[in-house]
């Protein structure tokens, strides 16, 4: 029975896919019509290198898929192509997607899903517009230092004052 094989193909697809969907920390879907090979190609090695898989897929396999995930308001975004990047980092997608989309505007983010939630366009656009994590944690660290830097500063003033007075 070639029939039932392929549905068994196609279910064990739509649990690979809704496993992806479950363990990923940022999922962008979009619509990649209008892009040439050579477009397609530099994108999915610039989500490669930021450890991003990213895949072409039938919206009924991930229509099913986000059912058993329990995201079913993804379907809203699962029209004409679909190209979906799934990331643990919850930022790198939704930013490497949205900076390749303002150069080539044929690449359209529908929305995603972002830690178990449901995002349309305009979130994903904003989550991109966040540093990224490495530029949050140099942020937080700038923080941390000011108060050392200042008293270090106070002390080398009252120490050079000191000695000019002596």
């Amino acid at each position: 029975m070639a029939n039932a094989k392929i549905i068994q193909a196609k279910q064990q697809e739509v649990e690979v896919i809704a496993t992806k969907l479950r363990e990923s920390n940022c999922t962008v879907v979009a619509d990649y019509r209008g892009l040439n090979v050579a477009q397609v190609t530099q994108l999915r090695k610039l989500l490669r290198e930021a450890g991003v898989e990213f895949q072409v897929l039938k919206n009924s396999l991930v229509s099913r898929a986000a059912a058993n995930a329990e995201l079913s308001e993804l379907d809203a975004v699962l029209t004409g192509p679909t190209a979906i990047a799934f990331g643990k980092d919850v930022v790198a997608p939704a930013k490497i997607l949205s900076d390749f989309a303002k150069k080539n505007d044929a690449l359209k983010v529908k929305g995603g899903v972002v830690e178990g939630r449901f995002v349309d366009s305009t979130q994903i656009k904003a989550l991109a517009e966040l540093p990224s994590r490495e530029g949050l944690l140099s942020m937080l660290l700038s923080v941390l230092q000011a108060p050392v830097r200042n008293f270090a500063l106070a002390v080398k003033a009252i120490a050079e004052k000191n000695e000019a007075s002596a």
